[in-house]
């Protein structure tokens, strides 16, 4: 709509539009909080507790997550891990959980990209040997490599790991692979019952017992892996 000028003209200014939206962004993203050791704790904070119990003890592990949520109110919400704490009756390794905790707690309140804490806990191994979760919940190496699972499936529900969902090629290849091998083996179980073979093998990538040999190549009918590519 045309708007009429009542009064003279004593400037005029050329307005460059792309250099106005950049400057709108460099203030939005200066307005954004990230996690950092300075970041005051507020008296409240959300969280999950997992609980984790190991054949190797008649005491469960209870591991308390809270975060810290950023920008809150804002499209830049976000939610960080910020401490975490382990209880449980055992007492056996009450040293090195709160050496644990601390640490973790520490490299949370520093920020940048603390993901990296999930596959270096997965990665510990027990020299004395892990153990089978019961119900078919897979390999654990040791007790701090179930914490790291923990923390993977909490930072999965806050959105900081993307789950990689697999192909449906890829599923259905599987699925085909257990029902070949099923037959062969004169078993018949079902397809969602979570069960694996009972002569299978432990996968190397997701520490499932659920590799199998079918046409001389290893596969594994969780994860997908093969040694036949």
């Amino acid at each position: 709509m045309a708007k009429k000028i009542e009064q003279k003209i004593v400037g005029y200014e050329v307005v460059n539009l792309d250099e106005q939206r950049k400057k709108a962004a460099k203030d939005e993203k200066n307005q954004i909080e990230d996690m950092h050791e300075n970041v005051k704790r507020p008296e409240m904070l959300v969280g999950a507790t997992y609980k984790i119990k190991t054949p190797q003890s008649e005491h469960a592990l209870y591991v308390t997550i809270n975060d810290m949520v950023l920008n809150h109110g804002t499209k830049h919400e976000v939610r960080q891990p910020f401490e975490i704490f382990i209880n449980s009756k055992n007492m056996d390794h009450f040293q090195w959980v709160v050496a644990l905790t601390r640490v973790m707690s520490a490299v949370f309140r520093k920020g940048g990209d603390v993901t990296f804490l999930v596959d270096e806990m997965k990665a510990v191994f027990d020299p004395q040997g892990g153990y089978f979760k019961p119900g078919g919940g897979g390999f654990m190496p040791s007790i701090v490599a179930e914490i790291g699972h923990a923390l993977e499936s909490h930072m999965k529900m806050i959105g900081l790991i993307k789950e990689e969902k697999m192909p449906a090629a890829q599923r259905e290849m599987i699925l085909a692979k257990r029902a070949e091998y099923d037959n062969l083996k004169g078993e018949a179980k079902g397809e969602d019952s979570g069960n694996f073979p009972a002569d299978a093998k432990l996968c190397a990538k997701c520490v499932a017992k659920a590799v199998i040999i079918m046409d001389g190549c290893l596969t594994c009918l969780n994860c997908g892996d093969s040694k036949c590519g």
